[in-house]
């Protein structure tokens, strides 16, 4: 599916996936400035066409005719104890995408968005990639999951495209979304605050980094054992190991911005000596930190979390060969709103209002 400024089944104009001279033209508005002025409402987190003050009646009133502000709406909130935010996400089309909210322990809040409806590549300890590939997100669908968050949270620090889906495989919708993000008119996140995490798709790789946007890249290695990971995540079988170590080598040199290698561990299948010192060969000569996230539970898949000794093993053996490695805290576990958890694509029929959670 392609994306537009229009998202599902609505016949009216999706504002938030549109750029002030896009709504200007889209809407066939004078002034022209008046565009602007909408684009800037719309960055502030404004859901009512009625808030924008410093425009005429008249035009408030063809805007709501014509257009939405919000052509999704939050269906489900969840929240864990640890301050994790859990929301599904409603489209106009009965379809459904989870985003999530963290909160690190300085505080800073971060934005867990999805670029698709489920996910097609299939990874083994992932329960999105069981659920199959529905359709792309559209660019308002994106922002608007950020606009949410905000809604209900407050200001956010920083974004990643980590949640359901590739965004390799969206790419242009993803690349517009962070246009629209970063325009210094609207929300002016800096792009130094977005992460995009892939499965490893390498064409994608090497197209961000000559094409841009110049954001942080995360590349979900999970293991350097390409017949394991061949296992693991079927995306190895036409992205192999040596060609994705050289598509990684070449986006952190092109863009002079560090790589991090992400890796779920998964008891007795990733953390051994040999997992690790491969792991070691892969990364050594190019400049990447690793994050290791310890698995967190699915009840539909097999595997098992990792204990504690053999996280803590597996770490040391990285940093004793000279690596920078980062094990990551578990958080929004209680609410299904961890790495790997995320799991619905079909709206529920329910409100955040009667549906007993809150923050």
């Amino acid at each position: 599916m392609e994306a537009s400024g229009v998202s599902g089944n609505s016949e009216k104009i999706a504002l938030t996936g549109l750029l002030p001279e896009e709504i200007t033209e889209r809407l066939n508005i004078t002034p022209a400035f008046r565009g602007k002025q909408i684009f800037e409402w719309i960055g502030k987190g404004t859901d009512s066409f009625d808030q924008m003050t410093n425009l005429p009646a008249p035009l408030r009133a063809e805007l709501a005719e014509k257009a939405v502000l919000r052509s999704t709406s939050v269906s489900k909130l969840l929240t864990d104890r640890d301050g994790t935010i859990k929301l599904q996400i409603a489209l106009s089309d009965g379809l459904a995408v989870e985003t999530v909210l963290l909160t690190d322990r300085e505080g800073r809040k971060t934005a867990c968005v999805s670029c698709q409806v489920g996910c097609a590549m299939n990874c083994a300890f992932c329960q999105t990639g069981h659920l199959g590939f529905a359709r792309n997100l559209t660019p308002a669908e994106i922002v608007e999951q950020f606009l949410h968050l905000e809604q209900h949270a407050g200001r956010l620090d920083n974004i990643v495209f980590m949640g359901m889906g590739e965004p390799m495989m969206n790419l242009s919708a993803v690349r517009k979304a962070i246009l629209l993000l970063t325009d210094k008119n609207g929300r002016a996140l800096s792009a130094r605050r977005i992460t995009l995490s892939t499965s490893g798709v390498i064409k994608g790789i090497y197209d961000l980094a000559d094409n841009g946007p110049l954001i942080r890249l995360a590349v979900s290695l999970t293991t350097a054992d390409e017949s394991l990971r061949e296992k693991l995540m079927p995306v190895q079988k036409t992205n192999p190991l040596p060609e994705l170590r050289a598509a990684i080598d070449y986006y952190a040199k092109k863009t002079g911005r560090r790589v991090t290698l992400e890796a779920a561990l998964l008891h007795d299948t990733n953390t051994n000596d040999t997992s690790a010192q491969n792991m070691i060969s892969f990364a050594r000569g190019i400049d990447v930190n690793i994050n290791l996230i310890p698995w967190n539970p699915v009840e539909t898949l097999k595997f098992e979390e990792p204990t504690t000794t053999e996280c803590k093993h597996f770490v040391t053996k990285l940093e004793n060969a000279g690596l920078n490695v980062t094990l990551r805290t578990r958080r929004g576990r209680e609410i299904g709103g961890a790495c790997g958890q995320l799991g619905k694509t079909l709206a529920d029929k329910i409100s955040c209002k009667n549906s007993g959670l809150g923050l």
